[in-house]
Protein backbone atom coordinates (compact mmCIF):
# COMPACT_ATOMS: atom_id res chain seq x y z
CA UNK A 1 0.00 0.00 0.00
CA UNK A 2 2.78 2.27 0.88
CA UNK A 3 4.74 1.60 -2.64
CA UNK A 4 1.32 2.10 -4.36
CA UNK A 5 0.78 5.59 -3.05
CA UNK A 6 4.23 6.72 -3.68
CA UNK A 7 3.94 5.34 -7.27
CA UNK A 8 0.90 7.26 -7.51
CA UNK A 9 2.57 10.38 -5.90
CA UNK A 10 5.33 10.02 -8.68
CA UNK A 11 2.87 9.41 -11.34
CA UNK A 12 1.25 12.39 -10.30
CA UNK A 13 4.01 14.52 -10.49
CA UNK A 14 5.21 13.30 -14.08
CA UNK A 15 2.21 14.01 -16.41
CA UNK A 16 1.46 17.17 -17.65
CA UNK A 17 -1.34 19.18 -16.58
CA UNK A 18 -3.42 21.68 -19.09
CA UNK A 19 -0.57 24.34 -19.38
CA UNK A 20 1.68 21.59 -20.60
CA UNK A 21 -0.61 20.01 -23.35
CA UNK A 22 0.25 22.75 -25.66
CA UNK A 23 3.50 22.25 -25.53
CA UNK A 24 3.12 18.38 -25.94
CA UNK A 25 1.03 18.61 -29.13
CA UNK A 26 4.01 20.49 -30.38
CA UNK A 27 6.78 17.82 -29.51
CA UNK A 28 8.03 19.27 -26.44
CA UNK A 29 10.07 16.01 -25.10
CA UNK A 30 10.77 17.34 -21.49
CA UNK A 31 6.86 16.21 -20.42
CA UNK A 32 7.75 12.50 -21.81
CA UNK A 33 10.08 9.90 -20.72
CA UNK A 34 14.01 10.22 -21.50
CA UNK A 35 15.75 7.77 -23.89
CA UNK A 36 17.49 5.36 -21.32
CA UNK A 37 21.33 6.56 -20.80
CA UNK A 38 23.84 7.26 -18.00
CA UNK A 39 21.89 8.21 -15.16
CA UNK A 40 21.99 7.03 -11.27
CA UNK A 41 18.79 5.88 -9.48
CA UNK A 42 17.68 5.67 -6.06
CA UNK A 43 15.24 3.67 -5.42
CA UNK A 44 12.92 1.67 -2.65
CA UNK A 45 10.36 -1.27 -2.87
CA UNK A 46 8.05 -3.66 -0.91
CA UNK A 47 7.53 -7.23 -2.05
CA UNK A 48 6.56 -10.94 -0.96
CA UNK A 49 9.00 -13.66 -0.79
CA UNK A 50 7.97 -17.71 -0.59
CA UNK A 51 10.90 -19.71 1.06
CA UNK A 52 11.37 -23.09 0.17
CA UNK A 53 11.80 -25.91 3.05
CA UNK A 54 15.04 -26.73 4.47
CA UNK A 55 16.63 -28.16 7.34
CA UNK A 56 17.85 -26.47 10.67
CA UNK A 57 20.52 -27.95 12.36
CA UNK A 58 22.24 -26.50 15.78
CA UNK A 59 25.77 -28.16 16.64
CA UNK A 60 27.36 -27.39 19.92
CA UNK A 61 30.08 -29.70 19.79
CA UNK A 62 28.89 -31.04 23.73
CA UNK A 63 26.11 -33.29 22.96
CA UNK A 64 23.84 -31.14 20.53
CA UNK A 65 23.93 -32.10 16.88
CA UNK A 66 20.34 -32.29 15.93
CA UNK A 67 18.66 -31.41 12.47
CA UNK A 68 14.52 -30.16 12.07
CA UNK A 69 13.91 -31.50 8.63
CA UNK A 70 11.73 -29.17 6.36
CA UNK A 71 10.77 -26.60 8.14
CA UNK A 72 8.27 -24.61 6.22
CA UNK A 73 9.44 -20.92 6.65
CA UNK A 74 6.82 -18.49 6.71
CA UNK A 75 7.15 -14.97 5.81
CA UNK A 76 4.11 -12.45 7.03
CA UNK A 77 5.90 -9.16 4.51
CA UNK A 78 3.35 -7.30 5.25
CA UNK A 79 3.42 -7.27 9.15
CA UNK A 80 5.55 -5.28 10.91
CA UNK A 81 8.78 -5.37 10.83
CA UNK A 82 7.46 -5.40 6.72
CA UNK A 83 9.41 -6.90 3.95
CA UNK A 84 11.10 -3.59 1.81
CA UNK A 85 14.42 -3.14 -0.39
CA UNK A 86 15.96 -0.13 -0.86
CA UNK A 87 19.54 -0.07 -4.17
CA UNK A 88 21.51 2.32 -5.91
CA UNK A 89 21.63 1.80 -9.57
CA UNK A 90 24.24 3.56 -12.06
CA UNK A 91 23.80 2.89 -15.85
CA UNK A 92 26.74 3.59 -18.30
CA UNK A 93 26.47 6.01 -21.39
CA UNK A 94 25.25 3.41 -23.53
CA UNK A 95 21.89 2.96 -21.02
CA UNK A 96 22.25 -1.04 -21.44
CA UNK A 97 24.72 -1.60 -19.16
CA UNK A 98 24.66 -1.26 -15.37
CA UNK A 99 25.72 -1.93 -11.99
CA UNK A 100 23.69 -1.90 -8.43
CA UNK A 101 23.71 -1.97 -4.82
CA UNK A 102 20.70 -3.60 -3.57
CA UNK A 103 19.55 -3.98 0.00
CA UNK A 104 16.58 -6.35 0.92
CA UNK A 105 14.91 -6.27 4.46
CA UNK A 106 12.86 -10.03 4.53
CA UNK A 107 11.49 -12.36 6.78
CA UNK A 108 11.96 -16.60 7.99
CA UNK A 109 9.66 -18.09 10.89
CA UNK A 110 9.64 -21.14 11.98
CA UNK A 111 5.75 -21.87 12.60
CA UNK A 112 6.05 -23.56 16.26
CA UNK A 113 3.17 -26.04 15.35
CA UNK A 114 4.66 -27.80 12.69
CA UNK A 115 5.09 -31.45 13.47
CA UNK A 116 8.65 -32.05 12.08
CA UNK A 117 11.01 -35.09 11.58
CA UNK A 118 14.19 -34.60 14.00
CA UNK A 119 17.56 -36.42 13.92
CA UNK A 120 19.84 -36.33 16.70
CA UNK A 121 20.67 -35.14 20.31
CA UNK A 122 20.10 -32.27 22.57
CA UNK A 123 22.21 -32.80 25.20
CA UNK A 124 23.34 -36.03 24.75
CA UNK A 125 19.45 -37.15 24.83
CA UNK A 126 18.56 -38.33 21.72
CA UNK A 127 15.30 -36.49 20.37
CA UNK A 128 11.97 -38.07 19.12
CA UNK A 129 11.40 -38.99 15.81
CA UNK A 130 8.76 -36.20 15.03
CA UNK A 131 7.70 -33.22 17.32
CA UNK A 132 6.53 -29.92 17.16
CA UNK A 133 9.01 -27.25 16.51
CA UNK A 134 7.86 -25.32 19.48
CA UNK A 135 8.24 -28.19 21.23
CA UNK A 136 12.49 -28.08 20.17
CA UNK A 137 12.77 -24.00 19.95
CA UNK A 138 11.34 -21.59 22.38
CA UNK A 139 12.50 -19.03 19.24
CA UNK A 140 13.84 -19.74 15.41
CA UNK A 141 13.07 -17.09 12.91
CA UNK A 142 15.05 -13.86 11.47
CA UNK A 143 12.26 -12.17 11.52
CA UNK A 144 13.93 -8.48 11.93
CA UNK A 145 15.78 -8.93 9.24
CA UNK A 146 16.83 -12.16 7.00
CA UNK A 147 18.79 -9.30 5.01
CA UNK A 148 20.85 -9.40 2.31
CA UNK A 149 23.43 -6.76 0.35
CA UNK A 150 24.33 -7.44 -3.05
CA UNK A 151 26.42 -5.79 -5.66
CA UNK A 152 24.92 -6.79 -9.18
CA UNK A 153 25.23 -6.37 -13.02
CA UNK A 154 22.64 -5.32 -14.80
CA UNK A 155 21.54 -5.63 -18.39
CA UNK A 156 18.50 -2.93 -19.76
CA UNK A 157 17.40 -3.41 -22.78
CA UNK A 158 17.24 -0.05 -23.95
CA UNK A 159 16.12 -0.46 -27.56
CA UNK A 160 12.88 -1.54 -26.31
CA UNK A 161 11.36 1.09 -25.61
CA UNK A 162 11.25 4.68 -23.72
CA UNK A 163 8.95 4.35 -21.53
CA UNK A 164 8.70 0.63 -20.70
CA UNK A 165 12.31 -1.13 -20.41
CA UNK A 166 12.90 -4.62 -19.58
CA UNK A 167 15.93 -5.58 -17.75
CA UNK A 168 17.59 -8.20 -15.99
CA UNK A 169 20.69 -8.71 -13.80
CA UNK A 170 22.51 -11.13 -11.14
CA UNK A 171 24.76 -10.89 -7.98
CA UNK A 172 26.38 -12.04 -4.96
CA UNK A 173 26.51 -10.10 -1.59
CA UNK A 174 26.91 -11.25 2.67
CA UNK A 175 23.83 -12.21 4.35
CA UNK A 176 23.58 -10.02 7.23
CA UNK A 177 20.35 -11.09 9.12
CA UNK A 178 18.84 -10.54 13.00
CA UNK A 179 18.99 -13.98 14.40
CA UNK A 180 16.55 -14.74 17.19
CA UNK A 181 16.77 -18.69 18.18
CA UNK A 182 16.66 -20.48 21.42
CA UNK A 183 16.29 -24.22 22.65
CA UNK A 184 13.51 -24.81 25.04
CA UNK A 185 16.24 -26.23 27.07
CA UNK A 186 18.13 -22.81 26.46
CA UNK A 187 18.18 -20.45 29.86
CA UNK A 188 18.95 -17.28 27.39
CA UNK A 189 18.48 -16.58 23.85
CA UNK A 190 20.47 -15.60 20.76
CA UNK A 191 18.75 -11.74 19.77
CA UNK A 192 21.19 -9.82 17.66
CA UNK A 193 22.46 -8.86 13.99
CA UNK A 194 24.96 -11.04 12.65
CA UNK A 195 27.31 -12.20 9.41
CA UNK A 196 26.32 -15.75 8.69
CA UNK A 197 27.72 -16.28 4.94
CA UNK A 198 27.26 -15.88 1.80
CA UNK A 199 23.78 -15.06 -0.60
CA UNK A 200 22.93 -14.37 -4.06
CA UNK A 201 20.58 -12.96 -6.36
CA UNK A 202 19.30 -12.78 -9.64
CA UNK A 203 16.27 -10.68 -11.25
CA UNK A 204 14.39 -9.99 -14.06
CA UNK A 205 11.83 -6.58 -14.09
CA UNK A 206 10.09 -4.17 -15.97
CA UNK A 207 10.79 -0.70 -15.72
CA UNK A 208 8.13 1.92 -16.07
CA UNK A 209 9.90 4.72 -17.24
CA UNK A 210 8.39 8.56 -16.49
CA UNK A 211 9.66 12.33 -16.57
CA UNK A 212 11.57 11.97 -13.70
CA UNK A 213 11.30 8.78 -12.13
CA UNK A 214 10.30 5.40 -12.78
CA UNK A 215 7.96 2.53 -11.42
CA UNK A 216 9.39 -0.86 -11.40
CA UNK A 217 7.66 -4.55 -10.83
CA UNK A 218 10.20 -7.49 -10.69
CA UNK A 219 10.97 -11.39 -9.71
CA UNK A 220 13.82 -12.02 -7.41
CA UNK A 221 15.93 -15.25 -7.08
CA UNK A 222 17.69 -15.79 -4.09
CA UNK A 223 19.89 -18.24 -1.81
CA UNK A 224 21.53 -17.38 1.18
CA UNK A 225 23.97 -19.96 3.47
CA UNK A 226 23.70 -19.27 6.84
CA UNK A 227 25.91 -20.54 9.87
CA UNK A 228 24.93 -18.43 12.40
CA UNK A 229 26.70 -18.36 15.75
CA UNK A 230 24.26 -19.35 19.11
CA UNK A 231 25.57 -16.86 21.28
CA UNK A 232 23.52 -16.74 23.70
CA UNK A 233 23.31 -12.64 23.70
CA UNK A 234 20.76 -10.05 23.45
CA UNK A 235 22.32 -8.00 21.44
CA UNK A 236 21.54 -4.00 20.58
CA UNK A 237 21.99 -1.91 17.37
CA UNK A 238 23.72 -3.22 14.54
CA UNK A 239 27.30 -1.79 14.23
CA UNK A 240 27.85 -2.99 18.35
CA UNK A 241 26.43 -6.98 17.38
CA UNK A 242 29.36 -7.02 14.43
CA UNK A 243 31.82 -5.45 16.63
CA UNK A 244 30.90 -8.05 18.93
CA UNK A 245 31.01 -10.87 16.64
CA UNK A 246 34.29 -9.55 14.93
CA UNK A 247 36.01 -9.58 18.50
CA UNK A 248 34.86 -13.26 19.25
CA UNK A 249 36.02 -14.33 15.75
CA UNK A 250 39.52 -12.02 16.63
CA UNK A 251 40.20 -13.82 19.79
CA UNK A 252 39.10 -17.11 18.04
CA UNK A 253 36.61 -18.05 20.53
CA UNK A 254 34.00 -20.62 20.20
CA UNK A 255 30.08 -19.24 20.67
CA UNK A 256 29.01 -20.77 23.61
CA UNK A 257 25.70 -22.41 22.03
CA UNK A 258 27.37 -23.57 18.75
CA UNK A 259 26.81 -23.25 15.71
CA UNK A 260 22.78 -23.34 13.74
CA UNK A 261 23.35 -23.80 9.97
CA UNK A 262 20.75 -23.22 7.51
CA UNK A 263 19.60 -21.93 3.71
CA UNK A 264 17.27 -19.96 3.06
CA UNK A 265 15.86 -19.99 -1.29
CA UNK A 266 13.57 -17.68 -2.13
CA UNK A 267 11.30 -16.89 -4.91
CA UNK A 268 9.93 -12.58 -4.33
CA UNK A 269 7.77 -10.50 -6.06
CA UNK A 270 8.97 -6.70 -5.35
CA UNK A 271 7.55 -3.66 -6.57
CA UNK A 272 8.57 0.08 -6.29
CA UNK A 273 9.48 3.19 -7.18
CA UNK A 274 12.75 4.95 -8.75
CA UNK A 275 14.82 8.83 -8.67
CA UNK A 276 16.22 9.46 -11.32
CA UNK A 277 19.31 11.63 -11.81
CA UNK A 278 21.11 12.14 -15.35
CA UNK A 279 23.96 14.18 -15.18
CA UNK A 280 24.09 14.67 -19.16
CA UNK A 281 20.52 15.60 -19.77
CA UNK A 282 20.49 18.37 -16.75
CA UNK A 283 23.52 19.75 -18.44
CA UNK A 284 22.27 20.21 -21.75
CA UNK A 285 18.69 21.60 -20.77
CA UNK A 286 18.10 24.73 -21.69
Amino acid sequence: AAVLAIAASLSMATLPDERDAGAARTGDSSLTAAAPGKETTFGAYLGAPYHYPSDFTLKDGAGTDFTIRNVEWYTAPFKNPVYYGARIQHWSANGTTGGMIDFVHSKAIAPKDQQAKLEGTIGGKPVPETARIGDMMKKLEWSHGHNMLTLNGLLRFAGFSNTFVPYAGIGAGVSLPHSEMALTTDAARTYEYQYTGPTAQALLGLELRLRTGSIFLEYKFTIADYRAPHTYRDGSLFPIDMWHQFSRWWSGAEPPGGWAANRLTSHQVVGGFLVRFAPEAAASAP
